[in-house]
């Protein structure tokens, strides 16, 4: 095992509810894995990130959604418009949402960019909060607006090993949503994420006759045999996230 691997429990798997996406995966992301969700603006990242709380949720898994770029008044109006989004799961405490600005001001830590101090003592509400709830799903959007807080790529690469290993050891499933320019293929923006995190799903864009075509794809996902092919991805307000096959083009 690498030095900056963690441990994923053998065998156990988190299914995400997305029939053809735990099918790519081989029955669901290894439990324990702390998976980045890679896209550009409008991707459908906050989507499928939601829609795997929710399933969760059904199947009795406690989760939290941590938002760091968007207002909670924001994130449940969009959700809201799917028919997917459970508001009672909310309101029963089996799916948390939570504005980690509102805690970095509680803590009395810079919004804008974070000591080692600040890092080390917002790592510890993070675990604490995921402790207490006896969470299993767990969603930060997005690890990129807090990378640029952690302002070196060693506190990047520190916080997001701790915390991956502390929520590893609570069989915690992590994703975290990393936001990319459009139509490139970086995982990232500061080129580190990439390497700490057990698994990188890559939902980008196809260009077909003028039309843009959102596709899914797993890069990696260590613990699993995956599919690494590239499938098309559409996001309906009945379904929400839903993947098929990716048509070749005639032309």
């Amino acid at each position: 095992m690498q030095e900056e691997e963690r441990l994923i429990v053998d065998n156990e798997r988190c299914k995400t509810g997305i029939d053809e996406l735990d099918i790519q995966l081989g029955g669901g992301i290894p439990t324990g894995s702390t998976v980045l969700m890679v896209g550009s603006s409008g991707s459908g990242k906050t989507t499928l990130c939601m829609q795997f709380l929710i399933n969760g949720a059904q199947q009795g898994e406690r989760g939290v959604f941590f938002t760091i770029t968007e207002p909670l008044f924001k994130l449940t109006k969009n959700m809201e418009g799917f028919s997917f989004y459970d508001k009672k799961l909310v309101e029963s405490g089996m799916v948390n949402l939570i504005d980690l600005r509102i805690i970095s001001e509680r803590l009395g830590l810079d919004t804008e960019k974070y000591t080692a101090e600040d890092a080390s003592a917002l790592l510890d509400i993070l675990r604490d909060i995921a402790d207490e709830l006896n969470v299993k799903r767990l969603v930060i959007d997005s690890i990129t607006a807090l990378c640029y807080r952690l302002q070196t790529p060693e506190m990047i690469r520190d916080f997001i090993f701790k915390l991956g290993s502390s929520l590893a050891a609570m069989k915690c499933t992590t994703l975290l949503t990393s936001e990319v320019p459009p139509m490139t293929f970086q995982y990232s923006q500061y080129g580190i994420e990439e390497f700490i995190s057990d698994g990188i799903m890559f939902l980008g864009d196809l260009e077909r006759k003028g039309d843009l075509i959102r596709t899914f794809q797993i890069v990696k996902m260590r613990g699993a045999a995956h599919s690494r092919t590239k499938s098309a991805m559409s996001i309906s307000s009945k379904s929400g996230v839903e993947l098929a096959p990716l048509l070749k083009s005639r032309e």
